[in-house]
């Protein structure tokens, strides 16, 4: 199977933590784009969304499902989203799609984080995948700094094809930070949180997945945290 074919598979798979009548939070990216897809076929079997960057939710939209501003909705029933990397305790890397900071302020309000990936995505530690940190655009060299005091490899992302520095939905900067060793992700989401100028780190550990669809040349594979 290609890797889309994998992604496919798991974002079918994820309709079935769907919850009829509920507001189901939806990850930015190209698996969950696949799973908007499916989920545009049982758009009448859901109250709503709420989408984790600008792009999810002109997705969304086309699909003519609703798309809720999260102050306008008291509970999100589940939310399911991608990954970059991801452990077997749950602990992901997630922003390669730059909506780190978005997708973990949904995140934190769902009551079930469902994860879907392809296979390649479980790794023993993460780190291979370079941990991005979205900062404030004033304090982009100071926290680079402080990153690289950490043992890493900091790069700020630019656009494609181009030397223009990225520029988030939020109006952030996302700093890639390669050649670390993630072997304890609680402590080292805590210790980049309090850099001063960070808006988020995309290390989603102290809130990690409940469920992650893996898929596998063998099927989907449920893995539970």
């Amino acid at each position: 199977m290609t890797q889309d074919e994998l992604k496919q598979a798991v974002a079918r798979a994820a309709i079935d933590y769907v919850v009829d009548g509920e507001i189901i939070g939806v990850g930015t990216g190209s698996t969950a784009n696949f799973f908007i897809d499916e989920l545009a076929k049982i758009k009448d079997r859901i109250k709503g969304t709420v989408a984790s960057s600008e792009a999810t939710a002109a997705r969304l939209r086309a699909h003519g499902i609703e798309v809720y501003d999260l102050n306008e909705v008291e509970s999100i029933a589940v939310y399911i989203d991608g990954a970059d990397e991801i452990t077997d305790t749950g602990a992901m890397i997630k922003g390669g799609g730059a909506a780190l900071t978005r997708e973990k302020i949904v995140a934190s309000v769902s009551k079930r984080f469902v994860c879907i990936a392809d296979g390649s995505k479980l790794v023993g530690t993460m780190g291979t995948f370079p941990l991005p940190v979205e900062v404030l655009p004033m304090a982009r060299a100071a926290v680079m700094r402080q990153l690289a005091a950490l043992g890493g490899q900091p790069r700020v992302r630019t656009v494609v094809a181009s030397d223009d520095i990225f520029i988030t939905d939020n109006g952030g900067e996302i700093i890639d930070v390669a050649g670390l060793s993630i072997t304890d992700p609680v402590a080292l989401e805590a210790q980049i949180n309090q850099i001063v100028g960070v808006i988020a780190v995309g290390l989603f550990a102290a809130r990690g997945a409940d469920v992650c669809l893996l898929g596998t040349a063998d099927g989907v594979k449920t893995l539970t945290f």
